[in-house]
């Protein structure tokens, strides 16, 4: 018997929750289907950075994932030469210590509450894309299912069966390098709020603080290094601070892992997130941040294009955008693999050049956002095609030097930290008046923008000069400027993404 839905989401990782959640949140219902019994059991990923809380937050689950966690509030890196870089990090770039298990019971009640389950024990065997449908068969608890979806959001993994059945090529390559990880008690004095990196002579071990009085140690191991409570305590004499010691494991483990990232991550109905649309190193704790964006940047634009809001060609963005942002991840968190295995000579040389960065501020204002993922850019999809816009005037040349001055973001950059958080029930898109008085018409009530059919809500910041932000549902800026043209663009892109007509929809 075929069932129809108008999305079928493969795996019900927190990724594929999130997706779900958001998608039920905007009236779209989402099926979701998992292939195990339970749910996952396990630390796994615990380290989120704050543009995955401002998710949490519209997901309405951030203020349980606080009380669940633990804040980081620095980082200290421990040079081979014996001096500490300690940099605080500041509540814009603060994350929180939450073990997946958690994350995953959260978002699944959020699901719940919106009016969604999880269906276990399903597990897709074939998956056939076409025009208008996207047929599925599974096996499930019953027996084989065959399921027709609208759309399909493939969230099952690095070894994803979607993936697979698409024929979509996973590029890349293996990290050769083998970690050890492990969780438990040690004592010692060290600072608990901060993740410690150890960049020895020896090699390189990273520990951090986890909710409960447990720390997580990691570092790179050569083959055959004991995988064991003696191993941890050897990783810790040569390459740790001196004078800590284990006094319990409840996990220890052996991994390595991969850089890839799918070729593309739509195939017509079909998406790609998470870590069925790339994984990589996981030094700097990104993977399940950079999935969870993944379901950020989709599920507004899935839910408009279903609802009838959004044009269908909204949708061609998510690829080129999030396989851009996973480039860049998978870049740094290369670079990041590279800094930890550097032999001593090199080691001497990075020391020198980390302490000029730190005496700078360097690290403090660059990499500390880096590393947060506030940096993550993507490129301007969605404003007028380049070759139709005219060429740079003197009068362009001073707008745009005006809009550095003030910090006026550029399209495909995240709002700035200026800009207050989504009130409760905010439509979409956001236009954000900056100037030193408040205008009339820019009064905080929701209304549309121009000829658009798309919701707008109009907020006013006090600034020194006058502007303003057209920011996305994901807190992305889809246009900036300081003039009546520059304004006038943002009102056409906003027709311009909007459905005008049936035809296309769905």
């Amino acid at each position: 018997m075929k069932q129809r839905t108008p999305v079928l989401i493969v795996g019900a990782g927190p990724v594929g929750l999130a997706t779900a959640c958001a998608l039920w949140q905007r009236g779209v219902p989402a099926r979701v289907v998992e292939a195990a019994e339970e749910p996952h059991t396990g630390s796994r990923a615990v380290q989120l950075h704050p543009p995955t809380l401002q998710v949490f937050r519209e997901l309405g689950i951030l203020d349980e994932a606080e009380r669940l966690g633990l804040r980081i509030r620095s980082t200290s890196y421990h040079l081979a030469d014996r001096r500490t870089l300690r940099v605080e990090l500041g509540a814009r770039n603060e994350p929180l210590m939450l073990p997946q298990v958690h994350t995953g019971r959260l978002l699944e009640a959020a699901l719940e509450l919106a009016g969604g389950r999880v269906e276990r024990s399903v597990r897709v065997t074939d998956v056939v894309v076409g025009d208008d449908v996207v047929a599925v068969k599974a096996q499930g608890p019953d027996g084989i299912e065959l399921i027709e979806a609208d759309w399909l959001v493939a969230a099952d993994g690095v070894r994803s069966t979607v993936r697979e059945r698409l024929g979509i090529e996973f590029a890349g390559s293996d990290v050769t390098t083998g970690f050890l990880l492990a969780e438990g008690r040690i004592d010692g004095a060290f600072e608990r709020d901060a993740v410690h990196y150890f960049l020895g002579r020896n090699g390189s071990v990273v520990f951090a603080a986890m909710p409960g009085d447990r720390i997580r140690i990691s570092g790179p191991v050569p083959e055959g290094f004991p995988i064991d409570a003696e191993g941890v305590q050897r990783l810790l004499d040569e390459r740790g601070p001196g004078g800590l010691r284990v006094t319990g494991l409840d996990m220890i483990s052996q991994f390595t892992s991969q850089e890839r990232i799918a070729v593309t991550l739509r195939q017509g109905r079909c998406f790609l997130v998470g870590d069925a649309a790339h994984t990589h190193s996981p030094l700097g704790g990104q993977g399940l941040n950079l999935g969870l964006q993944d379901a950020h940047n989709l599920a507004w634009k899935l839910a408009g294009v279903i609802g009838g809001a959004l044009a269908p060609d909204i949708l061609d963005t998510y690829g080129p955008e999030r396989r851009q942002a996973a480039e860049q991840i998978v870049r740094s968190t290369h670079q990041f693999l590279k800094v930890f295995r550097l032999g001593p000579v090199a080691a001497r040389v990075r020391d020198t050049a980390w302490a000029g960065l730190d005496a700078a501020g360097v690290l403090r204002r660059w990499f500390v956002p880096l590393l947060a993922g506030w940096r993550i850019r993507y490129p301007d999809l969605l404003g007028e095609a380049r070759a139709s816009r005219p060429a740079v005037t003197a009068a362009a040349a001073v707008t745009a030097a005006v809009r550095r001055r003030y910090r006026l973001p550029a399209p495909g950059s995240r709002a700035p930290h200026w800009v207050p958080a989504p009130r409760a029930g905010t439509p979409g898109f956001r236009l954000v008046v900056v100037g030193p008085t408040e205008p009339v018409q820019a009064g905080r009530g929701d209304t549309p923008a121009g000829e658009s059919s798309v919701p707008v809500s109009r907020e006013y910041v006090h600034g020194r000069t006058s502007g303003f932000l057209l920011l996305r549902p994901d807190g992305y800026v889809a246009a900036s400027g300081t003039t009546a043209a520059e304004r006038a663009a943002a009102e056409r892109l906003l027709a311009r993404i909007a459905a005008a007509s049936t035809e296309n929809r769905g």
